[in-house]
Order: structure tokens, then C-alpha cells, then sequence
């Protein structure tokens, strides 16, 4: 009962950071303030006032609109705030250890507008990833002797990636090269997983897309890695473990 209240108010908290992320993620790549001014309607400009902008309340209250303009107002911001909800709420459920805790909520809040800015811009800021490697070096701090782990998968998962997008250039970002070391930073022997995800997810998608547009048209279709890599890093943090020691317990 205690870990499920927990959770509840995790997922509380959830939704307001994913409110801000919302924030985040249409600013940062127009090098705007995440601070000043407060948020407006993009339609009216006017300011949105504090009771209408309770994470997903108020959208369902307003019915998808701006209360002065009547402009809809995208789905995707409810979806965004409900996510990040859920998924610091798993965490605080799946993960025992206040550090695990803390690792899994600053990993959460860092892939969610990495995630949204990929997709919507086809870039990943180095301000995010300075940020993480920052906050990742902080959490290594609190447990010193899994250091040269994670150095280890940090300089393997970038360099991987790294082999990739000099191999094909073009067909992946150095923005992804760096989101791939920062992941090794936060998960250790864990992005191994991470990065096995991303791969199949990346291409299913891309096999999907073909399939849908022909091998010719569908090869030319870019689709940004950043979302696949966020995918992957969450499957490494939540099961990245019991993926290893199933793996060295029946193969070595």
C-alpha cells in the first residue's frame, strides 16, 4: 500500500515535469527561454492562466481547446504529461533503491524531450546531453566503484554508434553518437540491451516504411534514431539487467 501511494504521487509529480517538458521541447530547439515568459496560446498569444494548465485536467476541461480563441490545442501535450506520469510512477514501483529511484527519474525526464525534439526537428541538443552527462557523473558519485562499468559502456555504446555513422554517412547523427554514450554513462553493462533494442525497433520501423512505400521510395524516407535509442535506454534501465544475467548464466 505504502509503494503504490508512493507511485500515485510519483506519477503526480510525473505530470508536472512532463508539463514543463512539453515546454521544454518546443523552446529549446528555437533557443527560447524554458523560464520567461510564461506559456502562451501560439495562436492569440495570450497567457495561459494557472488554471488551465493542471497536466491533463485542463485539456479535457477545455476540451482540446484555448480558452480564449478557441484554437485546438494538440493532443499530444495530455500524451506527453500522462507518459512521463506513468513512467516515473514505474519507476518508483519497479526499483527498490533511492539511487535506482533517482537514476531512473532523471533518465526518464532527459529521454522524453530528447525523444520529442528528434521527432520534431531531427536534432538532439547538446544542452540535453550536457546535461545528462552531468547529472549521469552526479548519480556515479553515489557509487564510485561501478565508474569504470559505466566509463566502459559509455566509450563503447558512443563508439558503436560512432563506427555507424562513418560507415553510412548520413544515416545516423553524431547527436545520436552522443545519446548513445550518455546512455552507456547512466545504465553500465545494461546498454548492451539498450542498444539491441533500439537496433530491432529501428528496423522494424524501417521495414514497416518500406513495406508500406516501396524498397525504392522507402529507403529514402529518413526516421530520426533519437525515439529508438530512448526506447532502448527505458528497456535497458527496467530490464537491462535480467536481460545480462540470463544471457552470462546460460552462455558462460
Amino acid at each position: 500500500m505504502l509503494l503504490a501511494s508512493g507511485a500515485l504521487v510519483a506519477g503526480a509529480f510525473g505530470a508536472i515535469f512532463g508539463s514543463f517538458l512539453n515546454v521544454v521541447a518546443y523552446r529549446l530547439p528555437r533557443r527560447e527561454s524554458v523560464v520567461h515568459p510564461r506559456s502562451r496560446c501560439p495562436h492569440c498569444d495570450t497567457q495561459i492562466r494557472a488554471f488551465d494548465n493542471v497536466p491533463m485536467l485542463s485539456w479535457v476541461v477545455l476540451r482540446g481547446r484555448c480558452r480564449d480563441c478557441r484554437t485546438p490545442i494538440s493532443a499530444r501535450y495530455p500524451l506527453v504529461e500522462l507518459l512521463t506520469a506513468v513512467l516515473v510512477a514505474a519507476v518508483v514501483l519497479l526499483k527498490p533503491t533511492p539511487v535506482e529511484m533517482l537514476t531512473g527519474v532523471v533518465l526518464v525526464l532527459l529521454l522524453v524531450p530528447v525523444t520529442l525534439i528528434d521527432l520534431d526537428h531531427r536534432i538532439i541538443p547538446n544542452k540535453l546531453m550536457l546535461i545528462g552527462t552531468v547529472a549521469a557523473a552526479a548519480l556515479l558519485a553515489l557509487h564510485p566503484e561501478h565508474l569504470v562499468e559505466h566509463l566502459i559502456a559509455a566509450v563503447a555504446a558512443g563508439g558503436f554508434l560512432l563506427a555507424a555513422a562513418l560507415a553510412r554517412p548520413g544515416g545516423m547523427g553524431m547527436g545520436d553518437v552522443k545519446l548513445a554514450a550518455v546512455l552507456g554513462l547512466f545504465l553500465g553493462r545494461s546498454t548492451g540491451p539498450a542498444i539491441l533494442v533500439a537496433l530491432l525497433a529501428g528496423t522494424l520501423i524501417g521495414a514497416l516504411i518500406i513495406a508500406r512505400k516501396g524498397a525504392q521510395e522507402g529507403r529514402k524516407t529518413a526516421i530520426p534514431f533519437g525515439p529508438f535509442l530512448a526506447l532502448g535506454g527505458l528497456a535497458g534501465f527496467f530490464a537491462g539487467d535480467v536481460v545480462v544475467d540470463w544471457y552470462l548464466s546460460n552462455f558462460f
